[in-house]
């Protein structure tokens, strides 16, 4: 409890009562002051009690505790005599026990009216203030401080200057009691009535709310006009702040009006679900949420959100749109798997058989999974792979992340990137959009129920962009190891750890991905599949997953390998194995309908049986009709979806050597064909062309189906002997196809997709294939299986390949307007190359590649 601090009574009335019982039936003014103080000898000596925090005006009458043994002591000396003591302040209010030192030199004489004792041993003591004193000297210390006292009197005149400012005092002081809630009215009648403009600055100081150190200043201002002026400046000071505060509640206050009469209706709501018993449901809701969290174990810096969240859950009316916002928010922090992984299967064993047992080859994609189980095993948490599995449709690309997924035990989850635009389907929505939600890499790992799942990003070549964003871009944290473990979610706003995560992302091809999203990921490709690895899967997975879907038993219908060969190789076309299962099935609906109308025996599908389910056959081969003619070359193409085999066809007719190219050919594939016919012009004595066919002649090179655009280098050597066998009339030798890029000089330069392209040449039944020779070591690490069947040349200049696959002694007719100028001898009709030097002998042998 403070010392000798004024009393803090419940308000006016109290205080009045007590002033009222202790003058008895002397006059009582407001707020315990007297207008005149009777005259009063105050003694040379008084006893000094030291005031903490308070400064008593002359004539006011203030209610004062007293707790201090020595101020104790002096109340009680005091009430044996005269009752006038001295109220000095402390300097300092937190001095418990103050020196002579340590109060100000003046302060008020002061009489004690009336003395209440409490059980504690303090007393309240009641005092009106006579007059300013002035402590000269302290003739005693203990037991409490006694000194010899000036009194002092006001010094003013009575001129206008006084009486304007008292004036002006007044109506301040007028302002600010309206301005003031808890001063009454009557307070300026009181301040209007009184005579004496010292004691006007009196009462207004006694009644301001002042620091201690602003109520001295003006108890220690014996000039009534510099006291006035300093009340004045106080008031004006005091009124400025009020007008601003009641400028800015009015303010306030219209703004607040709707939500105040909100908050008044919810809590009485509030007060009757708590009769009905239903107070207590939103309780147990938050407390709910908060299990949920801490179960969840997420770190520090979520744990921090999530608590600030349900701070405010907990302050938000159910019936706020805020409320569903904040509660769907802390749903997600406690839905997802911030600790819950799953243990990897590091048995490379096991995992081996489950690779093989869902899918057939594929040896490079296996290996590197091993490899990763191996590394797991000799270290704890290493960086998951993120590993991009290229290739055409239908080539398991896929279904491969799921058998990847069973192999380690892990949980899947697949997110298609097909036609995704917005970057927001990565990061999410800020919370402050209506109806956010988290991207959606959050969303999966919440379906995949723990931090380590394998997931597949699948056609990540399919992401586009536009004015929303580029979503590749916000994949470059997703797919960094370096970055990925402080991933931050727009709709979360807190890190999560996406290092656990083994990313796998699938594409047709890799030239729609930005080089800095293709940097993070390691490339493996996918191949076509051979017609031999056609069958196997056929008998190994899709038979079999056909005859379930449909109803049927393996012992009611069986596959023959003619069956099986006719299927694949008069059926489809593809590099993948979709619409195989798609023929398998149809074979399997037929059967189904037969069983349903009452068949009863067994069927063997052969090769009749499938012509008769599925009709006549959709591929044929074109070789026989197309390829032996002048004029007709094969090529091999590469396309997203597999290899294809190219018919590149040149013609002439009577001109002046222009040149057409047709079949929706790109602007590379055009500048092949150029190169080509300047090669042939530039090189007529060393091939023995006639230069004047070509001069005599409008060339036309056409590439079938014209519906399909084609672009590429890869053609340039087929259209180079294409243009040859025009020239000189002679076709190829059968079976042969081949590609390449050519230059001016007829160099032959390398090419990609040699394993698509050799996949086509085998479903074409090409038995010879002219490869670049720098493509050696492509064809070499081709599946010898794959290679067994076909010869491969491999050449470095384009004269290899015209000295070797024009057939030596056929001959066309040539046209008309040709014959006349050649009809003197066959030089024009001939192509000779020249051997080459010894230095480059043997570089276009050819030779066969046997398994």
């Amino acid at each position: 409890m403070d010392d000798d601090n004024p009393l803090s009574p419940d308000g006016p009335d109290e205080i009045e009562e007590l002033i009222d019982e202790s003058m008895g039936d002397e006059q009582a003014r407001w707020y315990g002051f007297e207008e005149e103080v009777e005259d009063v000898l105050v003694p040379d000596e008084l006893p000094i009690l030291p005031l903490r925090g308070v400064v008593v005006f002359p004539a006011a009458i203030v209610p004062l505790l007293i707790s201090r043994e020595s101020s104790l002591e002096l109340v009680e000396q005091a009430l044996v005599g005269d009752r006038i003591v001295g109220l000095i302040a402390q300097r300092s209010p937190e001095q418990e026990l103050p020196g002579i030192e340590d109060l100000y030199d003046r302060g008020s004489a002061a009489r004690v009216l009336k003395m209440l004792k409490y059980p504690d041993g303090s007393i309240r003591i009641l005092v009106q203030g006579l007059c300013r004193i002035e402590a000269t000297e302290y003739v005693e210390t203990e037991p409490y401080f006694k000194a010899r006292c000036l009194q002092l009197s006001d010094s003013h005149d009575e001129g206008m200057n006084v009486a304007a400012l008292k004036t002006q005092t007044v109506q301040n002081f007028s302002r600010f009691v309206e301005l003031t809630p808890h001063l009454p009215n009557e307070l300026q009648v009181v301040v209007i009535n009184l005579k004496k403009p010292g004691k006007v600055a009196d009462l207004i100081a006694s009644n301001l709310s002042l620091q201690l150190s602003e109520k001295q200043e003006l108890l220690e201002a014996l000039e009534v006009d510099s006291r006035l002026a300093q009340v004045n400046t106080i008031l004006r000071r005091e009124i400025e702040l009020l007008e601003l505060g009641h400028k800015i509640q009015g303010q306030v206050q219209t703004e607040l009006t709707k939500n105040q009469k909100e908050f008044y209706l919810r809590q009485q709501l509030k007060a009757i679900q708590n009769e009905l018993g239903e107070g207590e449901g939103r309780a147990n809701e938050i407390e709910v949420l908060r299990q949920r969290i801490a179960a969840a174990k997420l770190p520090e810096e979520a744990m921090k959100a999530a608590d600030s969240e349900l701070d405010r859950l907990a302050l938000i009316p159910p019936e706020s749109a805020e409320h569903s916002v904040v509660r769907t928010y802390l749903e997600w922090l406690a839905d997802l798997p911030w600790a819950v992984e799953t243990e990897d299967n590091l048995d490379t064993i096991h995992a081996r058989e489950v690779l093989n047992e869902d899918h057939f080859d594929l040896e490079k994609i296996k290996e590197r999974i091993i490899e990763f189980l191996a590394v797991r095993q000799l270290r704890n948490n290493p960086r998951g792979p993120i590993l991009c599995l290229v290739g055409p449709p239908g080539v398991g690309k896929t279904s491969l992340g799921r058998s990847i997924a069973r192999a380690m035990g892990r949980a899947f989850y697949r997110l298609s990137l097909g036609g995704v635009r917005d970057e927001s389907e990565i990061r999410g929505h800020r919370r402050t959009y209506v109806g956010s939600m988290p991207g959606r890499i959050i969303q999966g790992l919440k379906s995949a129920g723990s931090n380590n799942p394998i997931f597949m990003l699948d056609e990540i070549d399919k992401l586009g962009s536009d004015v929303r964003g580029d979503p590749s871009s916000a994949l470059l944290e997703v797919l960094d190891p370096e970055q990925n473990s402080t991933f931050r979610d727009h709709y979360l706003d807190v890190p999560f750890d996406l290092s656990h995560v083994m990313f796998l992302t699938t594409a047709n091809y890799l030239d729609p991905i930005p080089p800095a999203l293709r940097d993070r990921m390691e490339v493996l490709e996918l191949s076509g599949y051979s017609e031999e690895e056609k069958r196997e899967i056929a008998v190994r997975h899709l038979i079999p997953k056909q005859i379930k879907e449909n109803g049927l038993s393996e012992n009611f219908i069986q596959f023959a390998e003619s069956g099986v060969v006719s299927v694949v190789r008069d059926y489809t076309k593809e590099a993948g194995l979709r619409n195989l299962e798609r023929e398998i099935g149809a074979i399997c609906r037929k059967v189904a309908r037969e069983v349903a109308e009452g068949r009863t025996d067994p069927i063997e599908i052969d090769a009749d049986v499938v012509r008769g389910y599925l009709g006549p056959e959709k591929f044929t081969s074109e070789l026989a009709d197309r390829a032996h003619q002048p004029g007709v070359a094969i090529g091999l193409a590469w396309t997203p979806y597999g290899g294809e085999v190219l018919f590149i066809e040149a013609a002439l007719m009577r001109g002046a050597k222009s040149l057409t190219l047709t079949g929706q050919l790109g602007d590379v594939m055009k500048e092949s064909a150029q190169a080509a016919l300047t090669y042939l012009r530039s090189s007529e004595t060393t091939l023995g062309i006639d230069v004047a066919r070509i001069e005599k002649s409008d060339i036309h090179v056409h590439v079938p189906a014209g519906a399909i655009p084609k672009d590429g280098p890869s053609a340039g050597v087929t259209m180079l002997v294409a243009l040859a066998s025009a020239l000189t009339q002679r076709p190829l030798r059968e079976r042969v196809a081949m590609t390449g890029e050519i230059t001016l000089r007829g160099t032959v330069l390398p090419v990609g997709g040699i394993k698509e392209k050799i996949l086509a040449a085998r479903r074409a039944n090409i038995g010879e294939i002219y490869v670049p020779a720098r493509n050696r070591n492509d064809v070499e690490e081709i599946d010898a299986v794959l290679r067994e069947s076909i010869v491969f040349h491999y050449v470095e200049h384009v004269d290899e390949v015209l000295r070797d696959i024009l057939e030596p002694d056929v001959v066309g007719e040539l046209p008309t307007w040709l014959s006349d100028d050649t009809a003197a001898g066959s030089k024009s009709s001939a192509l000779s190359v020249e051997e080459p030097s010894g230095e480059s002998e043997g570089k276009g042998a050819s030779f066969g590649v046997s398994g």
